[in-house]
C-alpha cells in the first residue's frame, strides 16, 4: 500500500491550495450533472429540438463512465498535475463550445467533450487527494467534501434554471470559463507531478480502452434510451455486447503489460469488496433515484411542485449523516463498519419505499415517503464516502488512479444497469405493482452489497486499530 508521502510532497500551504484546486474541479464535474436539468426545455425551444433533449444529458454522461478508467491509468503514468491541467482545459474547451453551440446535435457532441474532460478532474481529484493526504487527514477533510456535492445535488438544477430564466442557458456553459482559470492556476504547481517510479516508456492499452469504452456505452445507453432499453430487439443486443465486452475486458488485461484495469488490484480482499459493495449500491440506489419521483406522485398523489418538495428529504439525508460522518469517524474510524451503516440503512430506505405505493393516502404514507427518502439519502452519502476513503488508503501507490477509476466507474456502470433493469420492471408490472417490485429488488441488491462489503479482516489499518484498543 502508498505511504502518503509521494516524491516531492509539498508542504502543508501547497497540500492546501491543492485541496482546494481539486475540489473547484469536482465541484465543477459534478455540478455539470445537474445544472443543464432545468434548462433543457429552454435550450431545446431556442434549438429548434425539443425532443431531442435527453441527448444532452446523455452525452455528457456516457463520456464521463467511457473516459474514466483511462484517465486514472494516464494519471498514474503522467502524473496527476498534467492530467488535471489537461482535464481543466478540455472541460473549458467543451463549455466554450456549448455556450457557442448553433444547433442541438452540436450540443450533444460539445458536452460529450465537455463530459471528458469532467470525467478526468473527478478522477484526478479523487487520486491524488489520496497521495497527498494521509488516511485520518482525510476524513477529517471529508466536510468540505460533502460540501460540494450537496452544492451540486441540491443547488444544480435550481441554479441551472436561474441562469435559463435570467441571462439564458449560454451562461450554463460560460459561467465554468472563470471557475476553470482559478482551477488551473491553483493547480499549476501544487497538485503532485509525475511519481518518481512512473514508468519512463508505457505501452497504450488501446484493446482495454476499446472494450471498456464498448461495454461502458453499451449499459449507459441501456440506461439512458428507454426506447432501446425497452426494444424486444435492440435490448438483448446491448446487453450481449456489454457481458462479451466484459468478458473479453478480463481476458486482456491479464494479458496487457500496462493493463487499464491491472487484475492484481482484485488480489487485496478490501478493495475488492469494496468495489462490490459499490457496484450493488450503484445498482440499488442511482439505479432506483430515477423513478422516486413516480413513487411520489404514486404513493402520496401530490403535484409537481410538492413532489419537488418532497424529494428534499434525500439531499438533507445526505449532507446530514456524510457531515456527521466527517466528524464522528474521527474519533471512530472503523470505515469499514461506517459502510455496513450505510448499506443497512439503505436496505431500510429502500423497503421504506416499496411499501408507499401500497398505501392509503394520507399523512403515513408522506411520512413514510420522507423517512424512506431521508435513509437513501444517508446511505448514498455514507457508503461512497467510506469506500472512497478505504479504496484511498489501500490502493498501491503505482496504481492509485487505475483504482480509483474503477471504483468510480463500478458506481457509474451500476446506475446505468439498474436504471434499465428497474425499466424493464415497470414495463412488465404496470401502476404500483411496478413500482413496489423496484424498490424491493433495489432493497435486495442493497443486501447483496451489504453481504460482499468488506469487514474489519478485510482492513489491515482496522485490524490495527482494533489491536491498539485492546
Amino acid at each position: 500500500m502508498h505511504a502518503f508521502a509521494p516524491s516531492g510532497d509539498p508542504e502543508p500551504a501547497r497540500r492546501n491550495v491543492a485541496f482546494v484546486a481539486l475540489l473547484l474541479g469536482m465541484l465543477m464535474a459534478s455540478l455539470d450533472t445537474n445544472v443543464v436539468v432545468a434548462a433543457l426545455p429552454s435550450l431545446g425551444a431556442s434549438l429548434g429540438q425539443p425532443s431531442a433533449v435527453a441527448g444532452v444529458t446523455a452525452a455528457y454522461l456516457l463520456a464521463v463512465a467511457v473516459a474514466t478508467p483511462l484517465h486514472g491509468a494516464l494519471g498514474d503514468r503522467w502524473g496527476r498535475r498534467r492530467m488535471f491541467g489537461c482535464s481543466v482545459l478540455v472541460f473549458a474547451a467543451g463549455s466554450l463550445a456549448c455556450a457557442a453551440a448553433p444547433s442541438m446535435p452540436a450540443l450533444i457532441v460539445f458536452r460529450a467533450v465537455q463530459g471528458l474532460g469532467g470525467s478526468g478532474l473527478i478522477v484526478a481529484a479523487v487520486a491524488a487527494m489520496a497521495e497527498l493526504f494521509s488516511r485520518h487527514e482525510l476524513m477529517r477533510r471529508q466536510g468540505w467534501m460533502t460540501a460540494v456535492f450537496a452544492v451540486s445535488s441540491i443547488g444544480g438544477a435550481p441554479f441551472g434554471g436561474l441562469l435559463a430564466g435570467g441571462p439564458g442557458w449560454r451562461w450554463i456553459f460560460l459561467i465554468n470559463l472563470p471557475l476553470c482559470l482559478v482551477a488551473l492556476a491553483l493547480g499549476a504547481r501544487s497538485v503532485p507531478g509525475r511519481r518518481a517510479g512512473a514508468a519512463a516508456v508505457w505501452r497504450f492499452d488501446a484493446a482495454g480502452a476499446a472494450l471498456i469504452a464498448v461495454a461502458g456505452a453499451s449499459v449507459v445507453v441501456l440506461g439512458g434510451d428507454r426506447a432501446l432499453a425497452t426494444s424486444p430487439v435492440w435490448a438483448p443486443v446491448l446487453v450481449a455486447v456489454a457481458v462479451a465486452a466484459m468478458i473479453a475486458l478480463v481476458r486482456v488485461e491479464r494479458r496487457a503489460s500496462a493493463p487499464l484495469v491491472p487484475p492484481r488490484m482484485f488480489a487485496d480482499p478490501g478493495l475488492s469488496r469494496a468495489m462490490a459493495a459499490t457496484l450493488g449500491t450503484g445498482i440499488a440506489l442511482f439505479g432506483s433515484f430515477t423513478f422516486v419521483p413516480l413513487a411520489i406522485v404514486d404513493g402520496t398523489g401530490q403535484d409537481a411542485a410538492t413532489t419537488g418538495l418532497l424529494l428534499l428529504p434525500m439531499s438533507v439525508g445526505q449532507l446530514a449523516f456524510t457531515s456527521g460522518f466527517a466528524v464522528l469517524a474521527r474519533r471512530w474510524p472503523a470505515l469499514t463498519r461506517w459502510g455496513r451503516l450505510g448499506l443497512g440503512l439503505g436496505i431500510a430506505g429502500m423497503t421504506a419505499m416499496a411499501i408507499v405505493p401500497a398505501m392509503s393516502p394520507g399523512a403515513g404514507r408522506t411520512a413514510l415517503t420522507v423517512a424512506g427518502l431521508a435513509l437513501a439519502g444517508a446511505a448514498l452519502g455514507l457508503s461512497m464516502q467510506a469506500y472512497t476513503l478505504i479504496a484511498q488508503s489501500r490502493a498501491s501507490a503505482d496504481i492509485i488512479g487505475a483504482t480509483m477509476a474503477t471504483l468510480t466507474f463500478s458506481r457509474q456502470l451500476g446506475g446505468s444497469a439498474g436504471i434499465a433493469l428497474f425499466g424493464w420492471v415497470t414495463l412488465l408490472l404496470a401502476g404500483p405493482g411496478g413500482l413496489t417490485a423496484v424498490f424491493a429488488i433495489a432493497g435486495l441488491a442493497m443486501v447483496a452489497a451489504l453481504l460482499a462489503a468488506p469487514r474489519a479482516v478485510h482492513d489491515p489499518a482496522e485490524r490495527a486499530l482494533g489491536t491498539a484498543v485492546r
